[in-house]
C-alpha cells in the first residue's frame, strides 16, 4: 500500500489539491521558506527506454527549465522544499530515478551511473527540455557529471552536490551501512527514531511530514523502504559506479559548475571538494554550513542562499560555458 499519492496513469495529477501540499507548506513556514501563492505542481509519468519514470513538475514551462536528480535511497520528493521556492522563477522538473520513489524498478536491475546518465538524457530529449541547469545530489550528481561529460551541448550548467571523483570511503560506507540495516519496520515510529538519531539537522516532526513517501506497506503489514534493493545485493557498488567520470575525464569539460558541499559532510572532505574544483576550468564551489551531506534537506535556506547567486548568473548570461 503506498503512503503517498501519485499520478498512476500518463494524466498529470494536481498536487496543490492535496493534504500532503498543505503539509509541505507548513514545513516551508516553519523553516522560513519563501514561496509564491499560486504553486503549479503535478505528478506525472513517462514511458521510456522500456520503462516507466515518474516525476514532479513545478512552476511555468515559460521560466527556464531545471533538472533535479536525487540521492541513493532517496526520490524526487526529497527536492520539494527546494522546488516550492525556485518555481516562481524556474520550471522545475525532479525525477524518481530508475528504481526509487515512485518510478518503476528496472527488469534487469540495472542501476549503474551509466545507465542513469543515459535516463536523464532520454528524459531531457523526449520532453524537449532545452539548455537546463541539471542540480544533482550524492548519487544523482554522479549521474550529472556523467550527463556532462557525454553530452555537454545539452545543458546550460551544473550544480552537484556533496560529491566529487574523491570520495570519503569512511562516510559513504556509513551511509552504506545505515541504509542496509534499515530497510524493513513494523512500525512508522521505528522508522523515525532511526531516522532521527541518524539525521540530528532536521527536527521529527519534518522527518514526520516526509515519512510517506520513503516507505510503502507491504500485504503482511510491515513498512518497507521505496527502492529496488538488488541495488545492494552481492556487493554491487563496483557496478553502481559504472560510467561515473574520472577527474581526468572532466578536466577538460567547461560547463558551468557550482559545487556544493555541506560543511560538516564526512562524504566529501574540504580538502576534495577544493582539488575537484581547482581541477576544471570553470568550476567554483560553496560550502553551506550546519549541515552533513544531505545539504538541501538539512539546511535548505544554506542550500537556496548558495545556489540561488550562481542560478541568476548562468541564466542571466545565456551561455552555455
Amino acid at each position: 500500500m503506498y503512503l503517498n499519492h501519485f499520478s498512476d496513469t500518463l494524466t498529470a495529477l494536481d498536487m496543490t489539491e492535496l493534504e500532503e501540499f498543505e503539509n509541505l507548506k507548513e514545513s516551508a513556514a516553519d523553516l522560513g521558506i519563501s514561496h509564491g501563492e499560486d504553486v503549479r505542481y503535478r505528478s506525472r509519468n513517462i514511458v521510456m527506454r522500456h520503462q516507466r519514470f515518474h516525476f514532479l513538475e513545478w512552476g511555468s514551462p515559460k521560466d527556464p527549465p531545471l533538472l533535479l536528480l536525487h540521492g541513493s535511497n532517496q526520490s524526487s520528493h526529497s527536492w520539494d522544499l527546494v522546488s516550492l521556492h525556485l518555481c516562481s522563477r524556474y520550471h522545475v522538473f525532479a525525477l524518481d530515478q530508475r528504481g526509487h520513489g515512485d518510478s518503476e524498478w528496472n527488469r534487469g536491475a540495472h542501476y549503474s551511473v551509466e545507465d542513469m546518465a543515459m535516463d536523464a538524457e532520454s528524459f531531457l530529449r523526449t520532453l524537449e527540455i532545452t539548455s537546463p541547469i541539471v542540480i544533482g545530489h550524492s548519487m544523482g550528481g554522479m549521474v550529472t557529471l556523467a550527463l556532462a561529460n557525454n553530452c555537454p551541448e545539452l545543458l546550460k550548467g551544473i550544480v552537484v552536490v556533496d560529491i566529487g571523483p574523491e570520495v570519503n570511503e569512511l562516510g559513504a560506507r556509513m551511509i552504506r551501512e545505515f541504509v542496509g540495516k534499515n530497510f524493513e519496520f513494523d512500525d512508522l515510529d521505528e522508522f523515525l527514531d532511526r531516522v532521527a538519531k541518524y539525521d540530528t539537522y532536521r527536527s521529527r516532526q519534518h522527518i514526520e511530514r516526509t515519512i510517506k513517501y520513503n516507505l510503502i506497506r507491504r500485504a503482511d503489514g510491515r513498512y518497507v523502504t521505496k527502492n529496488d534493493r538488488r541495488r545492494y545485493a552481492n556487493n554491487t557498488k563496483k557496478v553502481e559506479s559504472l560510467g561515473a567520470p574520472s577527474l581526468a575525464q572532466l578536466q577538460k569539460l567547461s560547463i558551468a559548475m557550482l559545487v556544493v558541499r555541506g560543511g560538516d559532510s564526512n562524504v566529501l572532505t574540504a580538502d576534495a571538494a577544493q582539488r575537484f574544483v581547482s581541477a576544471l576550468p570553470n568550476a567554483r564551489l560553496e560550502t553551506v554550513a550546519d549541515c552533513g551531506h544531505n545539504v538541501a534537506s538539512q539546511n535548505t535556506l544554506g542550500f537556496l542562499a548558495a545556489i540561488t547567486p550562481f542560478l541568476t548568473e548562468i541564466q542571466d548570461s545565456g551561455s552555455r560555458t
